[in-house]
């Protein structure tokens, strides 16, 4: 997990709006447009959550993702995971075998071991790794819940509900009225 990128953001945002969906598939796209985000940017991101079995895919004008498991089962970490690949926090250069005193062969005391360096930033790495995997889309998605009004999650179940029918009779999609 080296830095994280803003795919992760878009990513963990999109997945948000499958929780509340329910079993109604919604496409990349429309997931991408309901938020103000690239529809590109967002349909790179689906299939390398699908890969890992967060989502799956369904076919058809009313196709799209849903999650393929339930919420309490998805951990940020899977996501990042998913999205990022397993990559290490920290890459460790071994510049300590390159002290311009050692000339051509450093001492063993010198690169006996860990890198001390590459010690504390896996003991970051494990610990950032347990508390992303201590929290699960469900986990977030009931705090949002409880900070939005109920109208809000009404006019969006409105709009993608519109989008989907507009797709099935080859309309073009109309924008989210902002809530009051």
């Amino acid at each position: 997990m080296a830095h994280l990128t803003v795919s992760v953001e878009y990513g963990i945002h999109c997945l948000l709006w499958l929780v509340d969906s329910g079993d109604m598939p919604l496409s990349s796209r429309d997931l991408a447009e309901l938020q103000g985000i690239s529809p590109s940017f967002v349909a790179k991101i689906f299939p390398k959550l699908e890969k890992a079995g967060i989502v799956t895919a369904c076919e058809g004008v009313r196709g799209g993702y849903r999650l393929a498991r339930q919420p309490e089962e998805i951990s940020f970490l899977q996501i990042i995971d998913a999205i990022e690949g397993e990559k290490p926090l920290f890459d460790c250069q071994e510049i300590r075998n390159r002290c311009a005193v050692f000339g051509e062969s450093p001492p063993d005391w010198a690169t006996r071991g860990y890198c001390s360096i590459h010690q504390v930033m896996l003991k970051a790495e494990k610990a950032m790794r347990l508390e992303l995997a201590a929290h699960s889309l469900a986990d977030v998605s009931a705090s949002v819940s409880r900070k939005a009004p109920r109208k809000f999650f009404v006019q969006i179940r409105d709009w993608t509900n519109q989008r989907t029918s507009n797709r099935k009779l080859g309309r073009r999609p109309r924008t989210l009225d902002p809530p009051e």
